[in-house]
């Protein structure tokens, strides 16, 4: 059995420390090279690309005609979901609707910046968008919540989930579940790079959208930068990764716990706990095992190949300050402040997507429905993304009107920059030109 890869900051020389920041998507050339050939066949082939690699790729029984679901398929998965998964569903869309309703911006502002000069900005929705749900280590209806809500809160008048089939063809029950509660009818049963190609340039079914938003494998995050100048990629969110970081003042078992919850996703995600002290590394350590033993085989598979990796493991930093550093220097998609006082640290952290404070808010919460997005950026684009919002299914127009009494100072200070800079068109729009045509 591989030891859990313990790391002492203070040990470690500069390349070393580099290392412990990467990712699995850090380097997608071997991706990009295999999506090539797949976006290329969808373009030119439609259809029957799609349903050549669900056969081959995903494993699926998929027939002419059966990429998209059916309404006897929404219908039926009421039926094949427990009620009380149901009801989790419906209480956690519940949630994430109040409060992406709450971040929705107002259709318009217009304010008077000088006397009878206004400006402002309007935000109207896109007008088509595909929702990526992942399914290759599992079924995620908590994600087309995530992606279907803001979407619909925003009034995205043309949406529809892409999601891998099944063996037999079908799609996650929960899926369409939490689909058609959150509003969207429309779900294709198309996976991976596949599903980007699809979304970017329509097939016979497919239809083409502007913008594709949701996490995914590197094949998926490999297509969706190849196909950055066809569809709008959205936040790059790839495999799951979190920072458990931990003070003095917690249990190490406790911390161990929540280190396994983006653990368990896959061999690609990326966990670490991050501590100033050696009691809570330790007593972490030792706490592994009897979390493992709780787990289904295949959850314990995936988070000992991340913890025993190189994409995870625990970091013991020489101070709570060297520790503040290491996080701000991941920027992790998830980050868990462990400590009966976490207000205490919040201040010095700055790059991360998402932050949880206290032993009462683990990331199982915010990833079932406490109300703010899990969708979230990884490969430490925190530093420069957040989380997916209702912003990010809207865009956003600047609006200006001026009063003809407003108009003579602005416009002798824009003839003087015009001229300037060498723009006659410009200068002559605000000089005596115009008056002639008033």
């Amino acid at each position: 059995m591989s030891e859990v890869s313990f790391h002492e900051l203070a040990k470690l020389d500069d390349a070393a420390r580099a290392a412990l920041l990467r990712r699995s998507e850090t380097d997608l050339s071997s991706f990009t090279e295999k999506v090539v050939p797949i976006i290329e066949a969808v373009r030119n082939e439609g259809d029957a690309a799609l349903l050549r690699f669900g056969r081959e790729l995903d494993r699926a029984d998929l027939k002419e005609g059966s990429l998209k679901a059916t309404e006897a398929e929404f219908d039926r998965a009421f039926d094949l979901v427990d009620r009380e998964v149901v009801e989790a569903i419906r209480f956690g869309i519940e949630n994430i609707r109040h409060f992406h309703e709450e971040q929705k911006p107002e259709a318009m502002w217009l304010k008077e910046m000088r006397p009878g000069a206004f400006a402002g900005d309007r935000f109207t929705p896109i007008k088509s968008v595909a929702l990526y749900i992942p399914r290759g280590k599992g079924a995620f209806p908590s994600v087309t919540m995530m992606t279907a809500v803001p979407a619909v809160v925003a009034g995205v008048p043309d949406l529809a989930i892409l999601t891998p089939p099944a063996p037999n063809g079908s799609v996650d029950a929960a899926t369409l579940v939490a689909a058609r509660i959150a509003g969207v009818e429309t779900v294709y049963k198309v996976g991976g790079a596949q599903a980007v190609a699809a979304a970017a340039y329509g097939t016979e079914t497919v239809k083409k959208a502007l913008k594709i938003v949701g996490p995914g494998s590197p094949w998926v995050v490999a297509a969706k930068r190849l196909l950055a100048g066809v569809i709008d990629p959205g936040l790059p969110a790839g495999p799951s990764e979190a920072v458990i970081f931990a003070d003095d003042t917690v249990k190490g078992g406790l911390a161990a716990l929540d280190l396994l919850i983006e653990a368990e996703h896959g061999p690609d995600s990326s966990a670490y706990l991050v501590t100033h002290s050696r009691r809570v590394a330790e007593e972490a350590l030792a706490a592994l095992p009897e979390h493992w033993s709780r787990m289904t085989e295949q959850r314990v598979a995936f988070s000992r190949a991340v913890l025993t990796g190189s994409y995870g493991g625990i970091v013991l930093t020489g101070s709570v300050e060297e520790s503040y550093a290491f996080v701000n220097d991941y920027a992790p998609e998830h980050l868990e402040i462990l400590s009966t006082d976490p207000f205490a640290h919040l201040g010095r952290i700055t790059e991360a997507a998402e932050i949880l404070l206290g032993p009462h808010t683990p990331v199982s919460i915010a990833n079932f429905g406490l109300g703010p997005n899990a969708v979230l950026p990884t490969s430490r684009w925190a530093r420069t993304w957040g989380p997916l919002s209702v912003t990010d299914f809207v865009k956003r127009a600047s609006i200006g009107y001026l009063t003809q009494s407003a108009y003579p100072e602005f416009a002798k200070h824009a003839w003087t920059l015009a001229r300037y800079e060498g723009f006659s068109s410009h200068e002559h729009a605000v000089s005596d030109v115009r008056k002639a045509w008033l």
